[in-house]
């Protein structure tokens, strides 16, 4: 199985703002076999070396370089922690401190030596969803499954989830027709039913409290739609497995989630086409990177679009966003459109990492405005 850390947008926040005379960022790709994990150890300890050697490179004492250094080859030797990996392994290290972050996307590899953070590739696993939870819903039994990535969704434990519609009902049979009270009958169904909802909705939080990632439902009516006009969840997806999920093995209402999460991805994807569209006729567009770095350094850029696997070295002003552009990666410059990734986040606005094919005219990055600059 996967083991997955998907930053909070607090944690994203805290990493954009760090600054300090030496922070390196790696990117490895990893695997949840075991078995195989040997192979990321060893490129973990020709890539500290990478590191190591930038940072020399520009004159950094030897007591800076020694705790980076130490601290990573800690983590090399951690059996404990290689034993748990998911797809992608994303390493932050400063001379005080280190934090990893477990990916299910498939990342590529890279090491940054800065004075800040190279976040870009972190970011889509934030910005586009690829991890999901499937809540299969019927009278007689809940599960819920986690679909991570590309790997085999799986069914995880939820404590206090009900074992089904009866039992919270206190009844044999929610279906009875004789009536009680409200308790028989259409109408008494209806009331157990949403009790049960309610019930499975309460059990739900604890595992999705500050998570914005897609619940996506597969049940089928009443029970559907009884269980969205309960749900307490906002990023329950419109979407839905339109089917009984009974006896359908996780793996399987996983592929069908699986294409939900897409039509998802797709869907910000073409809405921020649509909008770029009618804000470039308005000048509040553009994918030109020195007028996109301007206007995030003075909290003009609402929606920006990047290429999650592009680098572009150089230095941005840190008072008028004028870009200095370098020829290749040193421990002196740091990715731009990083920067202006970090830039947007900074001042309340929204980063999504794609793939260049799905930005506007295929460019490096593309930038929706607040107002005209």
């Amino acid at each position: 199985m996967l083991y997955v850390d998907i930053p909070t947008q607090a944690e994203v926040s805290k990493l954009v703002s760090a600054r300090g005379e030496s922070l390196i960022s790696i990117y490895l790709k990893t695997t949840p076999e075991t078995q195989h994990i040997d192979a990321a150890r060893t490129r973990l300890k020709q890539l500290t070396n990478d590191a190591v050697a930038q940072l020399e490179q520009v004159g950094v004492a030897k007591r800076t370089i020694w705790p980076i250094e130490e601290q990573l080859q800690d983590l090399i030797d951690d059996d404990e922690f290689w034993r748990m990996q998911a797809n992608s392994l994303a390493i932050f290290v400063t001379p005080d401190s280190l934090r990893t972050y477990r990916l299910p996307n498939q990342l590529s590899e890279t090491v940054q030596v800065a004075d800040r953070f190279h976040l870009k590739p972190l970011l889509r696993a934030v910005s586009m969803p690829q991890h999901a939870f499937i809540l299969a819903l019927a009278e007689n039994e809940v599960r819920v499954i986690e679909l991570l990535g590309d790997q085999p969704a799986q069914e995880i434990r939820v404590p206090d989830l009900p074992r089904d519609a009866a039992t919270v009902a206190g009844t044999a049979n929610v279906n009875s027709r004789s009536y009680s009270g409200r308790q028989g009958g259409g109408e008494g169904q209806k009331h157990h039913l949403r009790q049960y909802c309610r019930k499975v909705d309460a059990a739900l939080r604890a595992l999705l409290a500050g998570r914005d990632e897609p619940l996506i439902l597969a049940a089928t009516d009443p029970l559907l739609s009884i269980y969205r006009s309960v749900n307490s969840y906002a990023h329950l997806a419109g979407a839905a497995i339109e089917t009984s999920p009974v006896r359908i093995p996780p793996h399987d209402l996983g592929a069908e989630a699986r294409k939900i999460v897409d039509q998802l991805n797709a869907q910000l994807v073409a809405e921020f086409a649509s909008l770029y569209s009618q804000r470039e006729n308005e000048g509040r567009a553009t994918t030109q990177v020195a007028r996109t770095a301007r206007a995030a350094t003075f909290g003009a850029v609402d929606t920006l679009l990047v290429d999650m696997d592009s680098v572009v070295p150089g230095l941005v002003d840190e008072e008028t966003g004028e870009i200095s552009f370098d020829k290749e990666d040193s421990a002196v410059s740091y990715g731009v459109i990083d920067e202006i990734a970090g830039r947007v986040l900074a001042n309340g606005g929204r980063v999504l990492a794609v793939r260049r094919g799905d930005i506007p005219q295929e460019a490096e990055l593309a930038a929706i405005l607040r107002y005209a600059i």
